[in-house]
């Protein structure tokens, strides 16, 4: 499937960071074609990509080997019906959404339909994302191999083992750059409140993320032994960790990702009905 067709259904953030990384990594605009109602929003992805774009849903998904459907949750339900006759009954379905579990677009598709459900975040706008994967069992592996390569195109991509598991994804991967972002945040301010400038503040922080990211990835050594070599007994550092561990953050975080876990899966169970 190295020349697939590979048609996007919505044009929005996400798909646009997507399509972008898959034309830095390969693929053809002549492979890609993606249908949005708003003309603005095709015109921008035509000029951006090169890539053929259309308000016809329907011209976009015949004749596609891979249909990533790109639309909000709210939507899907509706878009996908609408389209069900038209999509070719051998592509697979790709899903982005939040939510919207296999057996929904069962029902809306019907049984016989290869279908992938993902769970991308939003780093891929940058092609630093992370992605966790779920496919039915009619998804061949060569197929599986073809939707790796659309999302390994703007960061990672792992298969998980069921699609319990999609929601596990969504509390580590899927939120997880709000909860950096919202530490950051913290740190930044009290940067400031210790003397530092807003621009001061806002550099060392970022570039601390930036720096801590690249080690733990880089490093033989897992995150707990890298903590443990920055954190010298009596020294700074070491006041800080204490600190958090009287507070106990580990518990925080935990409740705190819980609560994302239990909210997907509250999601899942609002869009089914």
């Amino acid at each position: 499937m190295a020349m697939s067709k590979i048609a996007f259904i919505g044009g929005g953030n996400m798909a646009s960071s997507i399509i972008g990384g898959m034309l830095a990594n390969g693929f053809q605009p002549e492979q890609i074609c993606v249908g949005n109602r708003g003309t603005e929003k095709c015109q921008r992805l035509q000029q951006t990509y090169g890539i053929a774009t259309t308000s016809d849903n329907h011209a976009v998904v015949a004749g596609a080997d891979i249909v990533v459907m790109a639309v909000k949750p709210q939507v899907m339900g509706a878009v996908v019906k609408d389209l069900a006759r038209s999509i070719n009954p051998g592509a697979v379905v790709v899903s982005v959404a939040a939510g919207i579990q296999l057996c929904n677009f069962q029902d809306w598709l019907g049984a016989s339909r290869a279908i992938v459900r993902v769970m991308p975040n939003t780093p891929s706008m940058v092609r630093c994302g992370a992605a966790g994967l779920f496919a039915n069992a009619l998804v061949s592996n060569e197929q599986k191999v073809s939707i790796e390569s659309i999302f390994n195109a703007v960061g990672i991509s792992c298969w998980v083992d069921n699609e319990a598991q999609i929601d596990a994804v969504t509390a580590v991967s899927g939120s997880g750059p709000a909860y950096f972002f919202l530490f950051m945040e913290t740190m930044q301010r009290v940067g400031q409140e210790l003397g530092l400038s807003e621009q001061v503040a806002r550099e060392l922080t970022i570039q601390t993320a930036l720096g801590a990211a690249q080690m733990a990835s880089n490093s033989e050594h897992n995150t707990e032994e890298l903590r443990l070599q920055v954190s010298s007994p009596g020294g700074t550092t070491r006041a800080a960790i204490a600190k958090f561990e009287a507070l106990d953050i580990e518990e925080t975080i935990r409740q705190a990702m819980q609560a994302a876990h239990n909210r997907a899966g509250e999601m899942a169970q609002e869009f089914s009905n």
